[in-house]
């Protein structure tokens, strides 16, 4: 004879029959999974604090001299980036996204920018969130990719500016304009190629650009979207010039703001978690050919690099750590 057995004793006066605990099983799993992935996240933070501890030292070393008056000016352009960066998610869709938690994440997704490379991180942690908060996995990740756009077209405009006003800075080497519209032309071709052979392909663009004219047929959205483009690379190139300013470089604002938009697009090229090492080539390599000693053109972008990476990465973490832990990731 079979019957349903007695499988947990739940409060005073009730059972739990076997059904009852299959149903409660998957939710201690899933809380457990959770648990191990935010203490994976905190320890990461530690690994990374570990090994690159000799360039914190001495960067911390080299701008304890520094003037503390503009380098509060630098974090506090830092920790204006943040809400920047979540206007301009929030204008890539057009429901309202929860605004604390649409913070945090960008906060959160900036530290996982600096542990996985090109982006992804950043892209990943942006990508749960727009899909926790009811977003379908395809509307999420062209959000996520017109924010990304946003940005990119945001800083060239900057540096088209920057240049103009800033003439004989930027030299492009010779050949390089050819190969660029030869690498241009051929993204272009495969991409029209896809978009005529694979009906898959023509759909998924249509609904691509029905969610583009969506945003932007909002003007408070488009608004948001540009906006917050704008202002976020704006701010971190502030950061890199009242780091200049703190450490006694004589250099001009703007164009220590182009030089800083340039120096980023060229370690896109190379991309490593958070631009490490590339960046901070690229930006050494840019102060210095403008002028800038070696040294203090080096305290210059360890500063940078502290207020805008070193410092918030381990607060960042753990607050990745907790959304994940509340689910909302």
């Amino acid at each position: 004879m079979t019957s349903e057995r007695v499988a947990d004793v739940g409060p005073p006066g009730r059972v739990r029959t076997t059904s009852e605990q299959v149903a409660v099983t998957p939710t201690r799993r899933r809380a457990c999974r959770h648990t191990v992935l935010a203490l994976a996240v905190l320890v990461a933070a530690v690994c990374l604090a570990v090994r690159h501890w000799p360039v914190l030292e001495t960067g911390a070393l080299r701008l304890a001299v520094a003037d503390q008056g503009w380098l509060l000016v630098g974090a506090t352009a830092a920790g204006l980036t943040w809400p920047c960066a979540a206007l301009a998610q929030q204008g890539a869709v057009t429901s309202r996204l929860p605004p604390g938690r649409l913070v945090a994440t960008q906060f959160a997704a900036s530290a996982a920018g600096h542990v996985l490379p090109a982006g992804l991180g950043a892209g990943a942690v942006n990508l749960r969130f727009l899909m926790r908060c009811g977003m379908p996995a395809g509307r999420s990740a062209t959000a996520v990719a017109v924010k990304a756009a946003a940005g990119g077209i945001a800083r060239g405009a900057l540096i088209a500016v920057l240049a103009a006003a800033c003439p004989g800075v930027l030299r492009i080497p010779s050949g390089w304009g050819g190969w660029a519209a030869l690498v241009g032309a051929a993204l272009g071709g495969t991409v029209l190629l896809g978009v005529r052979r694979w009906p898959r392909c023509r759909r998924a663009l249509g609904v691509v650009l029905a969610d583009i004219r969506a945003v932007h047929a909002r003007p408070r959205r488009a608004a948001a979207l540009w906006g917050g483009s704008l202002a976020f690379a704006l701010l971190h190139a502030l950061v890199l010039i009242a780091v200049t300013r703190a450490v006694g470089l004589p250099l001009a604002p703007a164009l220590v703001a182009l030089l800083y938009l340039a120096a980023s697009c060229a370690a896109a090229l190379l991309p490593t978690p958070g631009g490490l090492g590339s960046l901070d080539a690229a930006l050494g390599l840019a102060l210095a050919a403008a002028g800038a000693p070696p040294a203090a053109a080096a305290s210059a972008v360890l500063g940078y690099r502290l207020l805008t990476m070193w410092l918030p990465l381990v607060p960042g973490l753990l607050v990745l750590g907790i959304l994940i832990r509340r689910k909302a990731l």
